[in-house]
């Protein structure tokens, strides 16, 4: 008692800061931290809530927006067949990509998870692809790979095989496109070598004592504990694919007849060429919901495929 007495006065005769608490350090704090506010409600916060006001509205830019309700959304809904076939390349486009680019990152990183001469050079390799993800200067090397001339007819024909029509057949234009996307799977192959690292190693060896098979200890043990890390790479693909731009409008443009015709090129096609703000602000929120929707299903159906470590 005497000792917590001492300490009740220790603790009593320091002085209260002035000003509620509100020291020097405090507001240098306050100061860096004012920074990113300012720069998150000019940037981010501002333009979500100015596209979801244009959204219904009429507006070109040129003129003051005209009110026009829901509108947009049920010409959208209703006339635009466009709107529709966008919708239906980007949900073909997500659902090739985001298992693609997620299988092989898997794949890859259980190969680099290995010892291996020169492992670290070979990790920096695969890795490469992504710090271009999404860049034009990839998008424009891709085409120019997969023209009918391109380096990859060259190799066919090299062997004797027929050339095949990859940017101008409707079937082979989204999966080159698809294939670009998978080709920068380095951000989601480092988590996964990340959490294969972490994986408890006397799990493995008290499978292999009971006599567990490889495939069995795969989807035993190693699955379920990078289950998480899965999880978060395929949240982050999805969002990723449903936005997808630059490869629809470098590669191929949208086409042949509209075949890779994403809702990222249709939006920027309505804003920046025929000047439909409004309408292009309701085709980004329904981009949103879709991405919202698809994004609550994942963590909904989490529960019965996620594993934690203090579950």
């Amino acid at each position: 008692m005497e000792k917590l007495s001492g300490l009740e006065k220790l603790a009593g005769s320091r002085e209260a800061p002035k000003n509620g608490g509100w020291t020097k350090r405090n507001k240098t704090g306050f100061m860096y931290v004012c920074i990113w506010i300012a720069g998150f409600a000019i940037f981010q916060l501002y333009p979500f809530i100015s596209s979801l006001i244009y959204s219904f509205t009429d507006y070109n830019i040129f003129d003051a927006p005209k009110f026009v309700g829901f509108s947009n959304y049920v010409k959208l809904f209703t006339k635009d067949r466009e709107f529709w076939n966008s919708m239906r390349v980007t949900l073909q486009y997500t659902f090739i990509t985001v298992p693609g680019k997620v299988i092989l990152a898997l794949i890859v990183a259980m190969i680099l998870n290995r010892q291996l001469k020169g492992i670290n050079f070979i990790r920096t390799v695969y890795y490469i692809p992504s710090l271009l993800s999404g860049s034009v200067a990839v998008s424009i090397l891709w085409k120019v790979l997969f023209m009918n001339d391109g380096f990859i007819n060259s190799l066919l024909g090299a062997v004797h095989l027929p050339a095949v029509k990859w940017l101008g057949d409707p079937g082979t234009a989204v999966v080159t496109i698809c294939l670009l996307e998978i080709w920068q799977f380095g951000s989601s192959m480092v988590l996964f070598l990340s959490a294969l690292k972490q994986v408890p190693k006397d799990l493995y060896e008290a499978a292999r004592i009971d006599g567990a098979s490889k495939p069995r200890i795969f989807f035993k043990i190693t699955l379920p504990m990078i289950s998480s890390i899965a999880f978060f790479n395929i949240i982050m693909q999805l969002i990723t694919a449903l936005q997808n731009f630059t490869s629809a409008f470098v590669v191929t443009n949208g086409g042949p007849n509209k075949a890779t015709y994403v809702l990222g090129m249709k939006l920027y096609m309505d804003a920046f060429k025929y000047f439909k703000m409004g309408y292009a602000c309701a085709t980004s929120w329904i981009m949103f919901v879709v991405i919202l929707i698809l994004t609550l299903i994942l963590f909904m159906t989490s529960k019965y495929w996620v594993y934690y470590y203090d579950e």
